[in-house]
This record gives structure tokens, sequence and C-alpha cells, in this order.
């Protein structure tokens, strides 16, 4: 039987996974739709759509899929093209709630992913709620002009909170175990800092090396 899921349609920065396996052998397979497609008006053509069915069928070819396989994939909207186009072709499919073996598996390749963008890793792992909007916007806005660009900005919510003012003023930092959300190391207690302020859901204060300006 063969699994189809995706992963990261949710999380503001990046793009989306698509993955598949084949249960009864463990082969897995995946790839990415690029962030670009949640940008501009590719994201509102929805053009994510579109890509995740090539995807898909990409992915079965890789797998050498056959007919009288069974496939199970995901009832979430990415897959909606995908199912119209099953159901063109006569493919049978049963759209479900994807669980093991693939759901660790591709929350596994997104979370490597996340990171290979340079995102810290208290931001995805070692959290009840990893990926979660407002804490990635945190980290965007601590090194913004270059972490924009790794945004689904199509989003109503970037709209809303993705070009906010910031104050920033010069500070001593004399609370511990704070991490600079520029370069991700620790700020030495006592440290020149450069303090950035500003309003979301909630006022947000970062904190930066003076050297990370």
């Amino acid at each position: 039987m063969i699994q189809i899921d995706d992963a990261g349609s949710g999380s503001l920065i990046g793009g989306t996974c698509i993955a598949a396996t084949r249960v009864e052998t463990g082969e897995y397979v995946y790839d990415f739709i690029p962030v670009s497609y949640y940008q501009n008006n590719m994201f509102h053509s929805k053009l994510y759509l579109e890509k995740s069915y090539q995807i898909v069928f990409s992915l079965l070819k890789r797998l050498k899929w056959k007919p009288q396989e069974k496939m199970e994939i995901c009832q979430g909207y990415m897959f909606d093209q995908v199912r119209i186009i099953f159901e063109a072709k006569k493919i049978p499919c049963f759209s479900t709630k994807i669980v093991y073996p693939l759901q660790p598996l591709i929350e596994k390749t997104f979370q490597d992913y996340a990171l290979s963008l340079g995102l810290l890793p208290q931001y995805v792992m070692y959290t009840k709620y990893p990926l979660h909007f407002h804490r990635i916007l945190r980290w965007v806005y601590a090194d913004y002009n270059k972490r924009m660009k790794l945004c689904k900005t199509g989003w109503k919510s970037w709209k809303r909170y993705g070009n906010l003012p910031v104050n920033m003023e010069e500070d001593v930092l004399y609370k511990r175990n704070y991490t600079c959300l520029k370069c991700g190391k620790a700020i030495q207690t006592g440290s020149k800092v450069r303090r950035l302020e500003y309003h979301s859901n909630c006022p947000n204060i970062i904190f930066l090396h003076n050297k990370c300006i």
C-alpha cells in the first residue's frame, strides 16, 4: 500500500513537503513545493495545488506504483486537485488522516528542512507548538530583509503582521538565558544589546548582539 501526505503547509516559513511511502517495504520519497508558490500571484492563483499533483505523480513514478496497489492520501486541501485527477483517471484512492508509518517520516523531513533554512532548534523541537506563527515571526523580524524571503507572504496573516513598525534601541541585558535571534548564540548577562520592539497579537521584545546589527 502507498501512503501520501504533506507537511509544512501551515508553517510561515518554507514551502510544503509532499511525501509518499510504500508501507510494506519502507521505501520513502519526497519533494517540496517551493515557497515561491505561496507568494504574490502564484499564491492567489493557488498554483501550489497544481504543483502538488505534479509532485504526487512524480513520487508514484519513483516508487514504480502499480494500479493494483492500494493508496491512502491525506484528506487535506493540499490534495484537492490530486483527487480530481485520480477520479478522472479512475485511479482508486482512499482519503484519510495519514498516521504511521508516513507521518513521523514526513514530519522529520520538514523539521530538518526548517532547520536548514536557519530556524533555531527550539522553534522546531522541544515544544508543544512547533512552528507556531507568532514565534516564527519573532525570528523573521530579527533579520527581516533576509528572512521575509523565506515566508509565505501571500497569507492573510502575513498581510496583517508581516510589515509592522519596529522600534530599535540600545540596551544592556541583565537577564539570563537569552539567545540572539539573529545569530542563534547566547547573549552574555550584562552585555550591550539592541532591543527590537513591535506589537503583533501582543507586545514583542527581541534582543540581538550589537555585532549582529
